[in-house]
């Protein structure tokens, strides 16, 4: 499949919006807030996504069939979105943190398994490139060898990351790794 990709502001925040409710909001209402400083729950995500967005404080990238978005992956700088999974385990090998982080990816039902992510990743890192680049780091899981369910992989896998130019750091659950990237500055 051919997507395009498109970055998160208020001229697409109607066709993010859209995904997220053709899905309910996604995961009990998160709206991709799980990752910034505070959610407000799930009456309120949606409000407060809409508020980062128009501030400039809410990034990702959408991936796009024609006009409809199917997909996306939220990156920032670490202070946008300073909450992560398995963050005790992360912390006890930090040696610095990253300037980016890509927290969040979802697919809608019909196109799981149809390349969303690996475009949205690839969007994402384009983006960071535009935005100034720096280092990255994300923290996928390693689903080699192992089933997982697609809807539950909001973190991207390791082999997804890996094609993409990122290396293993240091593992920080059963399955989940620490993967760095360094992007140079660039793009438009």
């Amino acid at each position: 499949m051919s997507f395009s990709i498109k970055p998160l502001d208020m001229t697409t925040w109607p066709h993010f919006a859209a995904l997220v409710e053709r899905h309910n909001g996604v995961w009990g209402g998160c709206w991709c807030m799980a990752f910034h400083a505070k959610g407000v729950g799930a009456a309120g995500n949606r409000d407060a996504k809409q508020a980062l967005v128009r501030e400039g404080r809410a990034h990702a990238a959408l991936v796009f069939d024609g006009p409809a978005c199917v997909g996306w992956c939220q990156f920032g700088p670490t202070a946008e979105l300073p909450r992560i999974k398995h963050y005790r385990a992360y912390r006890e090998g930090l040696v610095a943190l990253p300037d980016w982080r890509i927290t969040c990816f979802f697919s809608d039902k019909a196109f799981r398994g149809k390349g969303v992510a690996a475009a949205a990743l690839a969007g994402a890192l384009v983006e960071i490139a535009c935005l100034g680049g720096g280092t990255v780091e994300s923290y996928p899981e390693d689903t080699e060898a192992r089933a997982a369910a697609g809807a539950f992989l909001h973190n991207g896998t390791l082999a997804m990351f890996e094609a993409q130019g990122s290396s293993r750091n240091r593992q920080i659950g059963k399955h989940r790794w620490v993967v760095k990237k360094t992007v140079a500055a660039g793009g438009d």
